[in-house]
């Protein structure tokens, strides 16, 4: 039986994976420049982002309950938080191009190159 703490921790685990999934999927949509780059690094290096998180969070702090079965944990831990946030940035947040930035001001120091 699972205790209520267990369930807090382990939906701490899912909220913070899905953060850091959709927080990773925006970087590499807004920094990569092909339409197939940004989806693909995301999937790549944010399941490997939310492996390591999960294994900090679950492991090294003990939060989550225990799911009995590798494939349970692969799958609530980091397949349904990297399919949240994915969907939450390309669904939810508007794309890169239709965001307007603000002019930068005249004063300004020059960006570092």
């Amino acid at each position: 039986m699972v205790s209520a703490v267990d369930a807090i921790g382990l939906a701490i685990i899912v909220l913070s994976n899905t953060a850091i999934a959709a927080l990773l999927t925006r970087f590499f949509r807004v920094r990569m420049t092909t339409i197939w780059a940004g989806p693909l690094y995301a999937v790549l290096l944010g399941s490997l982002a939310l492996l390591v998180s999960t294994l900090v969070l679950g492991g090294f702090l003990g939060l989550g309950a225990n799911l009995a079965s590798p494939v349970a944990v692969v799958a609530v831990t980091i397949v349904g938080p990297l399919a949240l946030g994915v969907t939450f940035d390309y669904f939810w947040m508007p794309a890169p191009e239709e965001v307007e930035l603000p002019d930068r001001r005249e004063d300004s120091p020059p960006e570092p190159r």
